[in-house]
């Protein structure tokens, strides 16, 4: 997959790009401080609310009317889909807040897989599995044995493992979600505000509290699909790229190899790229460079090199595309120079 449709599936700056939403938003500031400090106020009310109440139908429904009031208006599509037999639901992931979404619909569990578990883990809504689980592999076997037992609540995992707009391609999903049952239910979601992107890289879920407060509204779309069993012989990851594509085409994107530690290589050049022409350009007169010691440009990248690049990501699927990549771009400029200098001494 080209590295340059990551641009394309996240929000890097949060305030519109347009001039006229510009002036909309500046003009809605006084009003949107307003409602964030009501609704901080309303918030703590929700909180413990949802936490006097015993998990049911009423706790759902009183809680999904309070939140409504916070800005955060639900929609689900085809509910009857859903099947009460399935201990595993998967769903794409685009806000900090989507598992809290999709509790206000049906009773689902979501581990926390990165972070320090405690009060705050329990204040958001995640399932803690306790200090026992150091590795993946000891996640899967022990949600594997929640799955397996009788009586539980379905387990909620997000596959892509970190979120994206939701407006372009799906993350690669992750195989070892798809390991802890043979029968899955995809969830697909939409989210869509005004004025402001539904998240940004890096930005903390406090933040995104705050701003999802700001906001005059945020739209939930809760779409059921129906559930997808494991064939015979059917890996891991060929079921989780199954569950992918029938995910993106239900959302109306692209199902991409991209990965989470793609999105963060790229995160990571951006960092460091932005600082460096900003003081490159300080009074500073421009060097020419020969053109063969520079990269490709993402406009003209060679076709072979891309080539290369997909036969070394099936082998190193956690090897990140841009590294993939630069180490084979350098090859291929090495060769060229070593070709070139082949040239001269022998003509």
């Amino acid at each position: 997959m080209d590295t340059r449709g990551i641009e394309q599936m996240f929000d890097f700056q949060r305030l519109p790009s347009d001039g006229l939403i510009l002036l909309l938003l500046l003009l809605y500031s006084p009003v949107g401080f307003c409602l964030m400090l009501l609704r901080i106020f309303i918030g703590v009310h929700v909180f413990l609310v949802s936490c006097a109440l015993p998990d049911s139908f009423v706790r759902r429904f009183v809680v999904r009317v309070m939140c409504s009031v916070l800005g955060l208006h639900i929609r689900q599509n085809s509910p009857r889909l859903r099947d009460k037999n399935v201990k595993l639901y998967v769903c794409n992931h685009v806000t900090q807040f989507d598992h809290n979404i999709i509790n206000l619909l049906t009773s689902c569990n979501t581990p926390l897989l990165e972070g320090p578990s405690g009060f705050m883990c329990w204040a958001r809504g995640f399932m803690e599995l306790g200090g026992g689980v150091a590795s993946k592999a000891e996640l899967a076997d022990t949600l594997r044995g929640y799955c397996s037992a009788p009586a539980t609540t379905p387990l909620l995992l997000f596959p892509e493992e970190d979120t994206t707009n939701g407006r372009a391609g799906l993350l690669r999903f992750s195989p070892w979600s798809f390991s802890l049952s043979d029968s899955v239910q995809p969830v697909a979601l939409t989210v869509k505000r005004p004025l402001l992107a539904v998240n940004v890289p890096d930005s903390s879920w406090l933040a995104e509290l705050l701003w999802t407060f700001f906001v005059p509204f945020t739209v939930y779309q809760v779409r059921w699909l129906l559930p997808v069993l494991r064939q015979n012989g059917e890996s891991h990851q060929e079921l989780a790229n199954r569950v992918q594509e029938l995910l993106a085409t239900e959302l109306g994107v692209v199902s991409t190899q991209i990965t989470k530690a793609d999105k963060a290589e790229h995160i990571k050049r951006k960092r460091h790229i932005a600082p460096h022409t900003t003081r490159s350009n300080l009074g500073a007169r421009p060097r020419t460079v020969p053109q063969v010691f520079l990269g490709p440009s993402p406009g003209a990248e060679d076709p072979r090199v891309m080539r290369m690049v997909h036969q070394v990501k099936e082998v190193l699927p956690d090897v990140p595309l841009s590294v993939i990549t630069r180490d084979l771009s350098s090859c291929q400029i090495f060769w060229e120079i070593a070709s070139r200098q082949t040239h001269v001494f022998t003509g």
